[in-house]
């Protein structure tokens, strides 16, 4: 990955977060004499969804994390899917929970998360958590607004008064990212497809976040002069470049990265953005879930911040 001061490394990030997650899953184990363990639940063999999967799995086995993988096919009937997550509830060695998303149309994501038990909802997802959060007293935040907000604290320690706007209302990402940055004393709009003069909105942002799905969609026209950019989207195109052999597709943001780049203070790649974050996110709240499976204090790295 190139190196400039504008851009926000993810991977850099991650490794600095991991390298204190590390030594903490050192010491449960001394103390338990067993490791933290992550379910992680796959239907049907989406290739993004694997991908993602792996490189979990790959993450928590480099950081004494425990990693339970179970698959089920993409035509799994919803009842078999719930009383595996009830198995996993009921399991004391198992202390996180993950269902990748997306599901299949005839599984009700609503349902499977609320049969998580909220106290190895590692993803953040459950309504107690979610409800924890927007009351301020965050248990499980979710993985990826955690990792955003991890990375714009490291770069701007103080983010009172900024004006925060983000792209995307969704569960996972737009409505807790708004939270944590009012936690921060952030000013926060969340716009999303009906809003009116979404451009002129985006203009007036400090801080934009992108989280849309519309690849490059976001140009230098939605960009105010020095913004922060975190782009949360991870879309494949179609490779235009035929110098490149054997790549027939990349990966970009929702944010137009190269067009972009010259007006903002600063900004996180696709990939080598928030990815890395996420998952780091994620051994952190598996480790997180261990230590309190024990009644056992655990040291927040991220609500030291």
């Amino acid at each position: 990955m190139e190196t400039n001061d504008k851009i926000i490394n993810g991977k850099i990030h991650a490794d600095n977060l991991l390298k204190k997650i590390y030594p903490l899953s050192v010491d449960y184990i001394k103390k338990y004499s067993k490791k933290p363990t992550l379910a992680v639940v796959l239907i049907g063999n989406d290739p993004a969804s694997e991908v993602y999967v792996k490189n979990k799995i790959i993450t928590a086995n480099k950081n004494n994390i425990n990693s339970l993988k179970i698959t089920f096919s993409n035509e799994v009937y919803e009842n078999i899917l719930l009383d595996k997550i009830i198995e996993l509830n009921n399991n004391p060695d198992v202390h996180g929970i993950l269902v990748q998303l997306p599901l299949p149309k005839h599984i009700s994501e609503k349902l499977v998360i609320q049969t998580i038990n909220p106290e190895k909802d590692v993803d953040g997802f459950h309504p107690t958590n979610y409800g924890n959060l927007f009351m301020g007293s965050p248990s499980f935040i979710p993985c990826t607004p955690l990792g955003c907000f991890y990375m714009l604290k490291k770069e701007i320690p103080d983010l009172t008064g900024k004006n925060a706007v983000i792209i995307g209302r969704s569960n996972i990402v737009g409505k807790p990212m708004a939270s944590l940055l009012l936690s921060s004393n952030c000013t926060v709009t969340i716009a999303h497809s009906k809003t009116i003069n979404l451009i002129e909105t985006c203009k007036k942002a400090d801080i934009l976040i992108a989280a849309i799905g519309k690849p490059e969609m976001i140009n230098e026209d939605y960009i105010k002069k020095n913004a922060i950019i975190i782009d949360v989207g991870i879309n494949r195109i179609e490779q235009n470049d035929l110098s490149i052999k054997n790549n027939k597709s990349k990966l970009v943001g929702d944010v137009n990265y190269n067009k972009v780049f010259d007006i903002v203070d600063k900004i996180t790649p696709v990939p080598g953005g928030v990815g890395p974050m996420t998952i780091a996110c994620l051994m952190h709240n598996t480790l997180k879930a261990a230590f309190l499976n024990k009644k056992d204090p655990f040291i927040n790295i991220l609500e030291s911040m």
